[in-house]
């Protein structure tokens, strides 16, 4: 059975981009372009993990983790940040949050995002 990811990723070229590269390595794909879609669909499919940008349409990645970690159904789902915000205090905040880990977009490579999806999934 594959691993069910969410990609909440408001840029198309980021999104299928990652998309394709884990579909390539089996995992079953969905993704959402907004904060708020991306709440709704985590509530509705319960993914075995997120990956969320945290600029987004509408509500941002950081209000999206509250969302979810208040919610005792969803709650335990895995979320990776991936965001081009490096900046210490968006990390610190985005892990005080609830992330489980935080990826740069720019320093890293599909088969890299590919890598810790599968050592988180562990």
């Amino acid at each position: 059975m594959p691993h069910k990811i969410l990609i909440v990723e408001d840029d198309k070229f980021v999104r299928e981009l990652i998309s394709h590269k884990l579909t390539e390595e089996k995992f079953e794909v969905s993704s959402v372009k907004d904060g708020e879609e991306g709440v709704a669909k985590v509530e509705s499919e319960k993914p075995d993990l997120v990956l969320l940008d945290l600029i987004l349409p509408g509500i941002d990645g950081f209000e999206v983790i509250s969302r979810i970690r208040k919610n005792p159904d969803i709650e335990s789902i895995p979320i990776v940040i991936l965001s081009n915000l490096g900046e210490k205090n968006d990390v610190d905040r985005g892990i005080k949050l609830g992330a489980n880990d935080y990826m740069i977009k720019a320093h890293f490579t599909p088969k890299e995002i590919v890598e810790k999806v599968r050592s988180i999934l562990k």
